[in-house]
């Protein structure tokens, strides 16, 4: 075979070929052979830049931990000769020369070399594009978009990959029918240089008008798409805005798929936004488990409608059914109410409890305006302002041992102010998050009162590793304006649980009654300390908690009851799956030595 440059054993006089073949081979086959293969001859910078294409590409490559037979080798060493070649002038080295080279290695293994002279590299001497350099719109940002100019090498991936970054970068500056033909590029090998030329149309800068929902199938109306969309008509057209809006329809959970495209208008340099919706399944059942020492177990059903009063007007009728806790209620969900992000939120209703701080009836209605955050559009910022109009027949217990029945009415305006600098809303590995609420509220129960229930809550994520979180938490909370006494105990501070110090049962924290039962305060102080360990799918965490409850309006650090534990997690595509198993460290009178907690998502 004199194109490979040297003669090819006779594999049948050689005995030597069957002791290398492999184990594939059976004994005495002599028309296989292994092989191995190298490039030379080129510098290690450009065999670096080249190198992963032709790797993948390279038949050599592909059949080298297999065996195979003379013809097979040859057959393989002139493609690869050949895709180097290429890939070699696909990056401007014009005159490059590739020869193929093979020699017997000791074993009788075969080495196959492509030996590969670069030449020189040819650059651009000029760079023409046809109908934006007459439009006037040859801007920088175009031109740096593109990323070819004079004196660049003659770089066909770069020309490919420039070209697609033109044609994006016209359509992010207002020009979503341009066209951009193909490349066309002269060589001149006297003088080792080229010219190339595109040829651009449809530059001229459209402005958005109307927004049109195709299908009579569609979820929502072109008003509430363009309430959704982060642009309004009279607006210079932006792809990466109309992308955005893509995104943001799916979201809703209302459509399965989303197209959306530029459409000429009637009017002259206007272009509409046509949008094709097909509507997704929009009932939901669902289910969800769990379990806290204190709070028993807890089982919660819902059915929900996310389009029961359009648009995207979700309705859910929820549940709950658990051993020391039992609640009905209906909320609604209204979705971009108003504005992109903004939800309206209503709920009534009814909730019997049965724990040791307390014991109520309560029936509830409430509604509230949020901005609110989401998996693909995590904000940093988020609020919330409601109402909430409560009334709670609820029994603890004064003085010596007297159970005593009281009747709450109770008026709130819930307001909340959220910053999350995390870099994960379920679960964060970096970043810290501050939450700051704040209550004024009104009672009436043996005469009318005022107070002011407020909380703030930090946390901190830090990694130590690839696999560790360390994980901070600190809570503080007041009510001021009131005796403790006065409040409606469900409406007191309490501290205890898988949410709060672990290692203590739901409440069990803070002042208690004759009884040894909590009775809350005005007052609250939490600080958490853990350490994510993550191993693939599971997870441990060790951890420390600490916190007490405080009968005067400001909390002052002192008694702090202690909890430490370790917990359980796995990661699955919804959210971690949390069990908690903690103990006290320095626990009072009626504690438990252990606790037990199981939820969905991190303690914090």
């Amino acid at each position: 075979m004199a194109d490979i440059g040297v003669d090819w054993p006779d594999m049948a006089d050689d005995p030597q070929t069957s002791e290398t073949a492999g184990p594939a081979d059976a004994p005495g086959d002599a028309d296989t052979l292994r092989y191995s293969i190298a490039i030379i001859g080129l510098d290690p910078l450009l065999r670096a830049s080249i190198g992963p294409r032709f790797d993948a590409l390279s038949a050599l490559r592909a059949g080298i931990k297999e065996v195979a037979n003379a013809a097979q080798i040859n057959r393989r060493a002139r493609d690869d000769t050949e895709l180097l070649t290429t890939i070699l002038k696909n990056s401007g080295y014009y005159d490059a020369i590739v020869e193929p080279e093979v020699m017997r290695e000791d074993g009788g293994k075969l080495a196959v070399s492509l030996r590969a002279e670069s030449g020189p590299l040819y650059r651009f001497e000029d760079v023409k594009m046809t109908g934006l350099d007459e439009s006037g719109r040859e801007r920088t940002t175009l031109r740096e978009a593109f990323g070819i100019d004079v004196r660049d090498a003659v770089d066909v991936d770069a020309i490919i990959a420039g070209r697609a970054a033109l044609g994006n970068q016209l359509k992010r500056e207002g020009a979503p029918f341009a066209s951009i033909g193909e490349p066309r590029i002269i060589v001149d090998h006297e003088t080792q240089t080229a010219t190339l030329s595109l040829d651009v149309s449809g530059v001229g800068v459209q402005k958005v008008g109307q927004f049109k929902v195709i299908g009579n199938r569609a979820p929502f109306d072109a008003r509430h798409v363009a309430q959704i969309a982060r642009f309004k008509s009279g607006d210079v057209y932006d792809q990466a805005k109309v992308d955005d809006l893509k995104r943001a329809l799916i979201a809703t959970g209302l459509a399965s798929s989303v197209t959306t495209s530029a459409v000429p208008s009637e009017i002259e340099n206007v272009a509409d936004i046509a949008v094709s919706l097909e509507p997704a399944p929009v009932r939901t059942i669902a289910g969800e488990l769990g379990y806290g020492t204190g709070e028993g177990a807890r089982a919660t059903a819902s059915w929900t409608n996310r389009n029961l009063i359009k648009p995207e007007g979700a309705v859910t009728l929820r549940g709950l059914l658990g051993t020391r806790e039992q609640a009905l209620g209906v909320v609604l969900r209204q979705g971009n109410f108003g504005k992109r992000d903004q939800s309206l939120n209503a709920r009534i209703g009814a909730t019997r409890s049965n724990f040791d701080a307390f014991k109520a009836s309560t029936f509830e209605i409430a509604a509230g305006i949020e901005r609110q955050s989401n998996i693909l559009w995590q904000k940093k910022w988020t609020w919330s302002a409601g109402i909430e109009l409560v009334t709670s027949d609820e029994r603890d217990i004064v003085g010596a041992s007297t159970a005593r029945r009281r009747t709450f009415l109770v008026g709130a305006l819930p307001l909340s102010l959220n910053y999350d600098g995390s870099n994960d809303l379920l679960d964060p590995t970096r970043g810290f998050r501050l939450g700051l609420r704040s209550s004024p509220e009104i009672s009436l129960q043996n005469g009318t009162f005022g107070y002011v229930r407020s909380q703030f809550d930090g946390s901190v994520y830090v990694p130590a590793g690839e696999r560790i979180t360390i994980a901070g938490r600190t809570r503080l909370g007041t009510i001021s304006g009131a005796r403790s006494s006065a409040v409606a105990p469900s409406r007191r501070f309490y501290a205890g649980g898988g949410g709060s110090v672990r290692g203590y049962g739901f409440q069990q924290i803070g002042p208690r009654d004759i009884a040894n039962d909590p009775d809350g305060g005005r007052s609250l102080a939490e600080f958490a300390l853990e350490a994510r360990v993550r191993f693939g799918p599971f997870g441990i965490v060790p951890f420390i908690d600490a916190g007490n409850i405080y009968g005067r309006a400001l909390p002052d650090f002192s008694g702090l009851r202690y909890g430490t534990g370790l917990g359980l997690r796995y990661h699955s595509n919804f959210g971690p799956i949390r069990i908690d198993v903690g103990t006290p460290i320095n626990r009072q009178k009626g504690d438990g030595r252990v606790t037990v907690f199981v939820s969905l998502g991190q303690a914090f």
